[in-house]
């Protein structure tokens, strides 16, 4: 009877060791989840294919391995997107698999059709469809190859329905190895030379292909070199920033310590980052073309290297495959210990946040967590002003971790607190979401309740959209317009799914509610309020009005 085309997908996803598949249900794909029925592989059922997108590239960032994400056709399509494009944004290896009408069917505008090879094309890394139950085998092998090979990215594959019923007799095409892309000596050579010459060197790090080697890595690079390292947007776990050559995150709201050290900075050692807006403030730092300084720019991409700025050394490898190298190189400088430690006293004077106003400090609420988090905690956050707590507040140690969307999509925050949870129950993990940002992904408290997934959720309630009423405020003062949020009761909801919350009122309250939320079996939100006439840490709606 052969294998059906349903069947020959499941093998491969069994064939390249996926253990965890995230999604929402659909007709489209029922002889597909019909095959995962005979095997180990956990299916996480989502609320939304947003939300199920998100968990599947918050995995992949977390785990190393490529993340597998199942929805139904149109709708279920158009709604992970938005993760497909977050998984983009952040080089994360993902295999979103969409249900599609039958090849007979196509190009009439049948029921939820959509072409995904035009709709995907500049969204993903590659979009395709299995044409055939023959070729299945073979398409499946090259998504996971291609998403996981070069730059990590995104990879969308269109599954008609009558190809998942149909039958083969075809040979399962087994896992393509992917190249690790070693530099060569003379590469190697080429890095130590640029430090050799420099005087105030900064390692750039952003980018996929990073792993817990990699991680430890590049702390023996950067202390045995006295360099500094500057991450990039949102991947502030890259790098131990207890460790003295960390000196902080170049992202939006970049603290002008960072941008001190880019700007003072005559040698770059870019290890996997695009250059994208973020990391150098909207391309302010250097100028596109001719940076004007040494620069090494390390990327498992060739199309990235010049892309945005010229490199005085141009490394096509993966940034873990170069530390490796690397590891073993004595220095080839006496180090750069005083210009380090001066960059490194300018960060850590950036972590003291101003009083806030109103009864419930978040300053001294990230200085508290700082101190009693376990040291692996994995922290999470969607988009939002209330992300600067998170990303420029808390000291990562080496174990560590944060997920965070590099796309700065808001909603991400709850279902990556989700994903890590499935990945590691025993770890504790705190998601900060806005209230705004919350409500984008709310349903997936369900997800959690489900599937034994709960983590902290920590909301910060404003009653608003703070990013866009910061920027209308500055640009627009005293003319509100669609920037309120009416909130619902989030306590009674949290309830509703099983989770333990309170409201906390006073920074006083903070560390013995937070103690009933990790104790709790079945998760905690902690309705944190604070004062909505404070736009950022440093700046007052009043302020903004009077600037």
């Amino acid at each position: 009877m052969g294998r059906s085309g349903g069947q020959i997908v499941v093998d491969s996803l069994v064939a390249h060791g996926v253990t965890t598949t995230f999604g929402v249900p659909g007709e489209s794909y029922l002889a597909v989840l019909d095959a995962l029925h005979d095997t180990d592989i956990r299916v996480v059922t989502c609320r939304h294919e947003g939300g199920a997108a998100y968990m599947a590239e918050a995995w992949a960032k977390f785990t190393g391995r490529v993340g597998v994400c199942l929805v139904t056709r149109g709708p279920g399509a158009t709604n992970a997107s938005i993760g497909v494009h977050a998984a983009m944004q952040a080089s994360t290896p993902m295999v979103l698999l969409v249900g599609q009408v039958a090849t007979h069917e196509q190009g009439r505008e049948a029921f939820q059709e959509i072409d995904y090879r035009e709709m995907f094309g500049g969204v993903a890394k590659w979009a395709t469809e299995i044409e055939s139950a023959d070729t299945a085998s073979a398409v499946m092998a090259e998504a996971f190859h291609r998403a996981a090979s070069g730059r990590p990215g995104p990879v969308v594959v269109a599954l008609p329905e009558d190809v998942l019923s149909s039958t083969t007799d075809s040979p399962a095409v087994p896992a393509i190895a992917v190249d690790l892309q070693q530099p060569s000596a003379d590469e190697v050579d080429a890095v130590l030379a640029a430090l050799a010459a420099a005087e105030r060197p900064v390692v750039l790090v952003g980018g996929g292909t990073w792993n817990d080697e990699a991680r430890a890595d590049l702390v023996a690079f950067a202390e045995a070199h006295d360099l500094p390292v500057v991450v990039t947007f949102r991947r502030n776990d890259l790098m131990d920033n207890t460790s003295a050559s960390y000196v902080g995150e170049a992202g939006v709201s970049m603290p002008p310590s960072v941008r001190e050290t880019l700007e003072a900075a005559d040698c770059v050692i870019a290890l996997g980052p695009r250059f994208g807006e973020m990391t150098t403030a909207a391309w302010s730092l250097w100028p596109v073309g001719d940076p004007g300084v040494t620069l090494v720019h390390v990327h498992p991409d060739p199309s990235q290297l010049g892309k945005i700025h010229t490199p005085s050394v141009g490394i096509t490898a993966r940034s873990d495959a170069l530390l490796a190298a690397l590891r073993s190189r004595a220095p080839a400088t006496p180090g750069h210990g005083e210009w380090r430690a001066a960059r490194r006293d300018a960060f850590v004077a950036s972590l003291s946040s101003p009083a806030q106003p109103g009864p419930l400090d978040m300053g001294e609420v990230m200085a508290w967590l700082c101190d009693n988090l376990p040291a692996d905690a994995v922290l999470t956050n969607g988009a939002g002003n209330f992300s600067v707590w998170p990303n420029k507040f808390f000291v990562y140690g080496p174990e560590a971790r944060l997920l965070a969307p590099q796309a700065g999509s808001m909603g991400y925050g709850l279902p990556a607190a989700v994903a890590a949870k499935v990945a590691d129950p025993a770890r504790t993990v705190v998601c900060f979401a806005g209230d705004g940002d919350l409500q984008m992904n709310l349903p997936e408290l369900g997800t959690g309740l489900q599937h034994d997934a709960q983590p902290i959720v920590l909301v910060i309630d404003n009653g608003m959209y703070g990013t866009i009423r910061m920027h209308q405020e500055r640009h627009f003062p005293e003319r509100v317009v669609g920037t309120d949020i009416v909130n619902p009761d989030f306590i009674a909801i949290a309830r509703a799914y099983d989770m333990h919350a309170e409201q906390v009122e006073t920074t006083a309250d903070f560390p013995a509610a937070f103690a009933r939320a990790r104790a709790s079996t079945t998760g905690a939100l902690l309705h944190l309020r604070v004062d909505p006439d404070q736009l950022t840490p440093t700046q007052s709606i009043t302020q903004a009005r009077q600037s």
